[in-house]
């Protein structure tokens, strides 16, 4: 009987052992994950024509201010937006906004050259993605200026 207790308690602490001292991966799968998102994100973007479904500006529904308007993500890094025959040029990227390369904070960023008060002038950020699938790119934004949070979704037409 203690024989058989020897080997139950030898094998349970080298099981252990073992899982205790296998190798550390997370540095490099959060590295994968931040430059995986950022593929995905170029390549969902690049694909397609879009429109604003959603857009909430810290304390009210604004989506109504591009109605209308389609969205193309260049592969250049260009951004247009059209309307009938209104085009508003701009740019945007994907980026590890991070410090650390080991950290998973990927910003969608917007700019457009438009005056304050334009609408458009609301869209220039560097958005935090909440998620991307193939036909959604849902994003937000904590505002430096008053606290208030921000949210844009793009659907594919």
């Amino acid at each position: 009987m203690k024989k058989k207790f020897l080997n139950i308690t030898m094998t349970i602490f080298f099981t252990v052992l073992l899982v205790a001292c296998s190798k550390d991966d997370s540095n490099d799968s959060s590295n994968n994950s931040s430059s995986d998102q950022i593929a995905q994100a170029n390549q969902v973007a690049q694909n397609g024509t879009w429109r604003i479904s959603y857009f909430w500006d810290t304390d009210k529904d604004e989506t109504s201010n591009f109605t209308g308007y389609e969205f193309s993500f260049n592969s250049d890094g260009s951004l247009v937006a059209v309307k009938n025959t209104t085009t508003v040029n701009g740019t945007w990227s994907v980026t590890n906004s991070s410090s650390s390369s080991s950290s998973n904070d990927v910003d969608f960023n917007i700019f457009f050259s438009v005056p304050q008060d334009s609408d458009f002038d609301d869209l220039i950020d560097d958005w935090d993605i909440i998620s991307i699938t193939d036909n959604t790119i849902e994003l937000t934004d904590v505002s430096g200026g008053n606290g208030g949070t921000d949210f844009l979704t793009f659907t594919k037409i």
